[in-house]
């Protein structure tokens, strides 16, 4: 997303990127909640690390940011998609016409590595949010989708070919 349209952003994203939540506390879980600790939204088992904590928070955040300003029906999967694909798109344009040796430098392009961290965020809040709606576990479908590729590309010994896959 350029700097020129961040205020167009009406999903709340950049919002909860720099802080500004809908409630007063840090720490989504105050209250009412009696889910455990180590428990995320689906009742899973997060390991209680500082990461699962934080994802978990920021999760919170943003479903928080947008209950108070009533986007619930706003906010399907199939528009969370949408929208996330868009992010998506902002992202690669960075990138569109850099070459290999000038993309792996972009960070240090100050006022390019804010419009990518930026566009990470959005990215991410999109997805974390899609993953809201649906009820999917990020981090227990990220460690599976790990395992299945283990187990699909198993190492070699020595370097792979070049080979992705769209899965």
């Amino acid at each position: 997303m350029s700097d020129t349209h961040d205020t167009r952003d009406t999903h709340g994203s950049q919002d909860a990127r720099d802080g500004n939540d809908a409630r007063d506390g840090n720490d989504a879980r105050d209250g009412n909640d009696a889910r455990d600790a180590h428990d995320d939204r689906n009742g899973h088992d997060t390991g209680g690390g500082k990461a699962d904590e934080r994802l978990y928070r920021l999760q919170r955040r943003l479903a928080d940011f947008a209950a108070a300003r009533d986007w619930a029906e706003y906010h399907t999967p199939k528009n969370l998609a949408v929208a996330l694909s868009v992010e998506a798109s902002e992202l690669v344009e960075i990138f569109q016409w850099l070459t290999p040796e000038e993309s792996a430098r972009v960070m240090e392009r100050p006022g390019t590595a804010h419009r990518v961290a930026d566009e990470v965020a959005d990215v991410m809040a999109y997805l974390l949010q899609f993953c809201e709606v649906l009820g999917v576990d990020v981090l227990d479908a990220l460690a599976a989708k790990i395992e299945r590729n283990e187990l699909r590309f198993p190492r070699t010994g020595g370097s792979s070919p070049n080979r992705h896959s769209s899965e």
